[in-house]
């Protein structure tokens, strides 16, 4: 399966090969653990003191704070489009049949891959032409190394910026479920990139030995080491630091996400700097949420895990767990579920004893005790949601940012906005032949907006939606985007025009998505969309009349030759979608 083990002893020390040759020895952790849990048995009031102190002396990484693996830093922005291929006339049906669309559609299932109409080879993972990433990016230092691959830092040989490539070995993807792991990794790094607090991605490419993924490169490392340096943070820094946490556990679940391996080692800090914000990062556990499903694959790491993770019967708040575990050792420096053996943790975990009476908790606050216990309350029916404990008097009395952070999901509809009419009807087509898998966190999202279950969303719900997502629009903003989504002027937001407005842009990679979209126009397969096709497939969605028609010619017919051939569609359709900084677009 890809993603590492729940627990591993892997505490590698580079700069010290004693340190390592004694604490690669069980023996070694054993006699020490014991001779840390004694003397503080002995005196609670040091706690955090001693446990700081073996650290620094022995040179380790703390068993408390084990990494399943030695770090990797996979990590921002959004995928280069592919290069527009000619396309190839297709001959003429038989008995060509009307295409026709229905509301709520049911996605169709996903077509077998076409071949490239480059040439290049299609990969068998990513299910897209292979491309060599040497043409693109210059690979440096080693960054880390895990199970299944190696991250390195890497530069953009078109512009020079850095970035991480998670190189994944194919060979090491025995099973087919090792592969749908990673491709899943994929689609969920592309549905949740341009969040705040989540790594943005670029993208994902495939060579004959390799899957690359390159994102955004974060300097401070990871909070797991500031932790082990720091041992504790004042209340003040631990509410900075969680609110942003908590913020990405209630953006994935709102997006349809179940994270299941939050931990420390997982947050990145973006620059060396105190006061850096942090970023989420390895999704590989990750899974998209099914309405109703009940999950009972025992994952995450022992430290962290929930106790229904155990009994294999678990839900969306197992995040929360973990995400209260992370502030216990925030504000304490240690987990609250202390075992020298992965079998001990556990057992501390279903025990559930939690101290929140000896050192340093008589000086921390009653409302951040409250709030750890709210999130670790043993029933999973009780255990407080990431939404509710962003309410919390604890997160909601600090100092908060007032500059407006504008979501991925607003990015995409303000970017939907400015396209041409012929962009969203060929996106709209998309949408429609997206399969289940591809659309599954958008579907949880259209559910969550759509609060009255109408099948439908209303002006109110779209503003009540963005509103828990960050945005600060006006009202005169959000009319904006609502018309701009609603193709059909019902004065509401269907399905698949939510599904269109939203879906991310490394949809547009995939060719036989622009295939089927050039189809839908090229009505005689001519490899032409003629005026009268464009004016006939427009006129369905009231946008037939002529100045539309020509609007859309002098946009995207570049060879005044009167019609859109293949290639000036796929320019159509990718443009816009490459990364830039400043504007902050997404694919």
């Amino acid at each position: 399966m890809y993603h590492p083990s729940l627990y591993t002893q892997n505490h590698k020390n580079k700069n010290n090969k004693n340190t390592q040759n004694k604490t690669e020895d069980p023996f070694y952790f054993n006699h020490m653990f014991k001779k840390l849990n004694k003397a503080t048995r002995n005196n609670k009031r040091n706690q955090n003191t001693r446990t700081k102190h073996f650290f620094k002396k022995h040179n380790i990484m703390g068993f408390c704070f084990s990494k399943s693996q030695t770090h990797e830093i996979p990590i921002s922005s959004s995928s280069d489009s592919t290069p527009p291929h000619r396309y190839q006339p297709l001959p003429k049906p038989t008995n060509p049949q009307p295409q026709t669309s229905t509301f709520p559609t049911t996605p169709k299932p996903k077509p077998p891959p076409p071949p490239s109409s480059s040439g290049s080879q299609i990969g068998p993972i990513l299910n897209r032409p292979m491309i060599d990433l040497s043409a693109l990016y210059d690979l440096h230092k080693e960054l880390g190394r895990g199970q299944f691959g190696i991250t390195y830092r890497c530069t953009d040989k078109s512009n020079g910026r850095e970035y991480a490539c998670k190189s994944i070995s194919k060979r090491k993807l025995i099973r087919q479920k090792d592969i749908e792991d990673v491709r899943r990794e994929v689609m969920i790094l592309q549905h949740l990139t341009g969040q705040p607090n989540i790594v943005e991605f670029r993208g994902a490419y495939e060579d004959k030995d390799n899957i690359h993924l390159v994102m955004e490169l974060c300097s401070g490392g990871e909070l797991f080491d500031r932790i082990i340096k720091k041992g504790s943070y004042s209340e003040k820094e631990a509410a900075n630091i969680f609110r942003q946490i908590v913020n990405v556990v209630h953006v994935c679940h709102f997006m349809g996400v179940l994270h299941r391996d939050l931990k420390p080692e997982n947050f990145l800090l973006v620059s060396t700097d105190d006061d850096s914000p942090i970023k989420a990062t390895d999704f590989g556990l990750s899974v998209f949420i099914e309405e109703g499903k009940v999950y009972k694959d025992v994952v995450g790491s022992a430290y962290y895990v929930a106790p229904q993770v155990l009994y294999r019967n678990y839900g969306k708040e197992v995040d929360v767990w973990s995400a209260g575990v992370m502030l216990y050792i925030l504000l304490s420096g240690v987990p609250p579920f202390w075992g020298e053996t992965e079998k001990t943790i556990f057992e501390a975990v279903l025990e559930g004893k939690l101290d929140l009476e000896s050192s340093p908790w008589p000086s921390i606050s009653e409302s951040a005790k409250d709030l750890i216990r709210k999130m670790l309350a043993r029933d999973p029916k009780t255990r407080i949601t990431a939404a509710e404990a962003l309410e919390h008097p604890w997160l909601t009395d600090r100092e908060v940012s007032d500059k407006p952070i504008d979501s991925a999901v607003l990015i995409r509809m303000k970017q939907f906005r400015a396209m041409n009419k012929l962009k969203k009807l060929a996106l709209k087509v998309i949408a429609e032949n997206l399969s289940e898998e591809e659309i599954k966190g958008l579907k949880q999202m259209f559910k969550n907006m759509d609060t009255d279950g109408s099948g439908t969303i209303t002006f109110d719900e779209l503003r009540t939606g963005l509103h828990r997502l960050g945005s600060k629009l006006t009202e005169s903003e959000i009319k904006q985007l609502m018309e701009a989504a609603d193709v059909d002027k019902s004065g509401t937001i269907d399905y698949i025009e939510f599904i269109t407005a939203t879906m991310h842009r490394h949809r547009l990679e995939k060719e036989e998505h622009l295939l089927e979209a050039f189809k839908y126009f090229d009505k005689d397969r001519s490899g032409f969309i003629t005026r009268d096709e464009l004016k006939h497939s427009m006129t369905q969605y009231g946008m037939g009349d002529d100045a539309t028609i020509d609007e859309v010619i002098n946009d995207v017919d570049t060879d005044n030759d009167g019609r859109i051939n293949y290639e000036e569609f796929v320019a159509m359709m990718t443009k816009g979608t490459t990364d830039h900084s400043d504007a902050k677009l997404i694919r």
